[in-house]
């Protein structure tokens, strides 16, 4: 299941539901926004803030990324917890 976040100049993050992997508690992050060739996109796993898949994003726009999931990491765990920012 994925869950919607929120939309910031064009860039649209929605997150995973918890699970479990190699026995830890993760949660996948992943930008979207319309590229040339299709859509950009950037998957990000926390805990960790790691980037596992990336595409047609410059670097620069990975750092701000990777900021934004940071200084939302408690909102995104409590949501991906209870079901979305809807539920949580």
């Amino acid at each position: 299941m994925s869950y919607y976040y929120s939309t910031v100049n064009g860039i649209t993050m929605n997150h995973s539901e918890v699970f479990l992997k190699d026995g830890f508690e993760k949660v996948n992050v992943h930008f979207e926004r319309p590229g040339k060739n299709g859509f950009d996109f950037l998957d990000i796993e926390l805990p960790g803030n790691i980037v596992f898949k990336s595409f047609g994003f410059s670097e620069d726009d990975i750092m701000d990324m990777k900021e934004y999931v940071r200084d939302n990491d408690s909102l995104i765990w409590e949501f991906a917890r209870n079901g979305g920012g809807m539920n949580a």
